[in-house]
């Protein structure tokens, strides 16, 4: 192994080692898979071409480590601050583009996709078509909302039956209920299932633009940046359906501000909607139509989404 600063058949010396980076990816052993190795690998030189073009030092590093630690030391099943982090750096939307991206040549396209979050619950309430998800003292306090529409084929346009919809949302003061002592558990969530027709329906709450929680790690982050930490006002979705890729996706009032300034990048045009004044309604005062389009897996290979196996899909 060559020594800082040696030369390498002559040619110019480094300043630092030479072959450092190579033997550390050297160092993966043979039962490793072939995608942990390419993965590793890559990110193995990526970091390591970072630390020598930026002559990293060991305080930033360290500032770094502590960074990451401290993230760890917040998250539990209520707060993810490692995605949260991952979002504000854009991570999670590239990531997502990546993973569902359609070639370029499909005809149609499902509906769009866009991050998780850090604030997903497991195990929402499973409620029948048509109820609502805002607790009573909490649907006093904001714009009640009627969303439905169909979920169908994205390539057939048929309707798709046993669609499970995890709907979420923030209350009118900008948090999620394991946020806010105040709320009730599973405030603002619901698991919905469609019939033959495809067709969902339920109330909710016209959502406002929030803050995420910038008391942690991403909030420094953001702070260091000279950025805001505000999300425009959005209604989280994930969709599950037998032989169907699952859709995790945002829609975003098309009105809210921050639509051209998300914190964390995950705005798309077609994902966009209007709230139209309702009437008719006691239970509420917009009207939020918006059809889902699903792929199937069979379909998601053929048009080239990228992990479209059932297996990865679940």
């Amino acid at each position: 192994m060559a020594t800082n600063g040696a030369s390498v058949n002559g040619s110019k010396p480094h300043k630092y080692n030479p072959t450092f980076t190579q033997s550390v990816i050297n160092a993966t052993g043979p039962k490793a898979t072939p995608r942990v190795r390419q993965l590793t690998a890559s990110l193995i030189q990526h970091l390591h071409d970072f630390a020598r073009e930026n002559e990293l030092t060991v305080d930033e590093w360290m500032l770094g480590v502590e960074l990451m630690n401290e993230a760890g030391r917040m998250s539990d099943d209520k707060r993810n601050e490692g995605q949260l982090l991952c979002d504000v750096l854009g991570l999670e939307s590239l990531v997502d583009e990546i993973t569902y991206k359609l070639a370029s040549d499909a005809i149609d396209e499902p509906t769009a996709t866009a991050i998780l979050g850090p604030f997903y619950r497991h195990n929402a309430p499973k409620l029948p078509m048509g109820a609502c998800i805002v607790a009573e003292e909490t649907n006093k306090q904001g714009d009640r909302t009627w969303m439905h529409g169909t979920i169908t084929d994205f390539t057939t346009g048929k309707p798709i039956e046993g669609v499970v919809i995890d709907v979420w949302h923030t209350a009118p003061n900008g948090l999620y209920e394991q946020q806010d002592p105040d709320q009730p558990e599973m405030n603002l969530r619901g698991t919905f299932t469609t019939g033959k027709d495809g067709k969902y329906d339920f109330y909710c709450l016209r959502p406002v633009p929030y803050p995420i929680p910038y008391d942690g790690p991403a909030g420094k982050v953001l702070q260091a940046l000279d950025r805001h930490p505000y999300r425009p006002a959005h209604i989280h979705f994930l969709l599950k359906a037998p032989g169907y890729k699952p859709i995790v996706t945002q829609i975003f009032d098309r009105n809210s501000k921050y639509i051209e300034d998300d914190a964390v990048f995950a705005v798309k045009d077609s994902l966009l909607v209007d709230f139209k004044p309702f009437q008719g309604d006691s239970q509420a005062d917009f009207e939020l139509p918006y059809d889902f389009k699903m792929a199937s897996f069979e379909q998601a290979q053929k048009h080239g989404v990228v992990g479209s196996t059932e297996q990865s899909g679940a």
